[in-house]
């Protein structure tokens, strides 16, 4: 079988180094070491060791820290490093961490001397600001030991053993080497964007030396950038053998979807292993609606059987892998401030590999009805054989559910589900929606115009405060 472009020692190898480049906005970084970390406790395990090790400086941006016994015991680690003259930053969305830790959460921190920001809050000016959210899983010490990842700083990561939940399913990095520079460069980057930039007593030192023969790029995306978007596009025109992706939030839309459906189309082992249950129920049936076109094209769909899988990885030709924060949807691609690492090392990703295969032993395949579709026969003849007589209709419901029921059994035995009608779901979430909101609004259109009015105020509001600082701008520039 032919070589890779990812890996074919030729001018393709250049040109494709290039365009991956281009693509992800990230060079090229040798001489790393990477460890890969596998569920929430091995992460906090190796966070909390490496925190407890700093000597100069402590740099973490998380999306969620949450004040339970995990987020607690971040704090304190990190309230203690500080009360020792080490210098501790710490970044945390707002939305996030909305109910999950208070300002008296992080007093202790504050008061040792370490520095906390929270990331874009609600800001007079920018009424749709909020939108954009930093979903980047980020930690550095002392600039030498370096890990992102999808784990966020919660219990829930580690389930509920009391109550029988398991943990989630997450996927991580460690990281060693020149590479480490350019996470704490991401950091920076993120800190500015909260206000003054990165005091010279958190800055990083120039790269470190080689710590190993693992080549990476650090893909630190930001809102409209796409470079995320890109880069997964360009990696499903570049298979030619196997692209397996973990996705927790996916949300297929069509370019990409299209991308999939031509690899696996040419002869590319494409599998998509999601969630079976979701803590955001809304993301699985949107995820689940776009099955069919990825089970029409030939791609193999699974569903994690756990409690919660929220990885997001991707292994290519048993040559490149990629692990981070963004998700297959236009959230990550477009919305966030995202961080992965795009790791072009066979060892690595055989590791990688190697763990998908073991998460599809705890995955249910789902697979396409095998009754014919309309207008075809089981062999796929443009002949459309009669229509059965309705005499005899007892026994042909009896067959059909004869044959529903060795389905049934048949993908339970085969660890596999028949894909059912995929769009019923949210129409009928939609359709039920929408009457509700025509009943309130017939009978108490106040409960409507009570929220359009506050939206009407809110954006007035905020398009005055711009208005303003144009204005105070002006006046300013006519001035000097």
């Amino acid at each position: 079988m032919p070589a890779s472009p990812l890996t074919a020692a030729s001018p393709f190898r250049l040109l494709a180094e290039q365009a991956l480049s281009r693509a992800a906005g990230a060079p090229l970084i040798d001489g790393n070491a990477v460890e890969l970390l596998i569920d929430a406790e091995a992460h906090y395990a190796a966070w909390l060791a490496a925190i407890r090790s700093a000597r100069h400086r402590v740099l973490l941006e998380n999306y969620i820290i949450r004040n339970d016994e995990i987020g607690r015991a971040f704090r304190d680690a990190l309230t203690e490093r500080a009360r020792d003259g080490v210098a501790v930053a710490v970044i945390c969305d707002w939305m996030g961490g909305l109910g999950q830790a208070n300002a008296a959460f992080w007093r202790p921190l504050r008061a040792a001397g370490g520095e906390v920001r929270i990331f874009n809050p609600p800001q007079l000016g920018r009424p749709f600001g909020w939108i954009s959210r930093d979903h980047r899983k980020t930690l550095v010490v002392d600039g030498r030991h370096g890990f992102l990842s999808g784990v966020c700083i919660s219990a829930k990561w580690l389930g509920a053993p009391k109550r029988g939940v398991p943990p989630w399913r997450d996927t991580g990095v460690a990281i060693h080497g020149p590479a480490v520079a350019e996470l704490e460069a991401a950091f920076a980057d993120s800190w500015a964007a909260t206000g003054p930039a990165l005091p010279d007593r958190l800055r990083g030192h120039p790269p470190l030396e080689a710590a190993g023969d693992v080549s990476l790029r650090l893909i630190a995306t930001q809102p409209a950038t796409a470079g995320m978007y890109r880069l997964d596009q360009m990696i499903a025109a570049m298979a030619r053998r196997s692209l397996w992706l973990t996705d927790a939030y996916f949300v297929g839309v069509a370019p990409y979807v299209q991308a999939l459906a031509a690899a696996a189309r040419d002869g590319v082992d494409v599998r998509l292993l999601v969630p079976g249950s979701s803590d955001i129920p809304v993301v699985a049936g949107l995820s689940r609606a776009g099955y069919r076109p990825l089970l029409k094209a030939g791609i193999r769909v699974f569903e994690w059987n756990g409690s919660m899988l929220h990885a997001k990885t991707a292994v290519a030709d048993g040559q490149w892998a990629r692990v981070g924060s963004s998700n297959l949807n236009l959230a990550s691609w477009l919305g966030n401030r995202e961080i992965d690492v795009a790791v072009e090392n066979a060892g690595f990703a055989s590791q990688l590999a190697e763990q998908y295969e073991r998460d599809l032993e705890n995955a249910t395949e789902i697979v396409l009805s095998p009754r014919r579709r309309r207008g075809e026969s089981v062999r796929s003849s443009t002949h459309r054989p009669p229509r059965p007589r309705r005499s005899g209709g007892s026994s042909g419901r009896a067959a059909a559910g004869a044959l529903r029921i060795a389905n049934t059994v048949g993908a339970a035995l085969a660890d596999r589900r028949v894909l059912g009608d995929t769009t019923s779901g949210p129409l009928l979430g939609g359709t039920a929606l929408l009457v509700a909101l025509a009943v309130v609004a017939w009978l108490w259109p106040a409960v409507v115009a009570w929220p359009l009015g506050l939206l009407a105020a809110w954006l007035a509001l905020n398009l005055g405060v711009r208005l303003w600082r144009q204005y105070r701008r002006k006046r300013q520039r006519r001035a000097t």
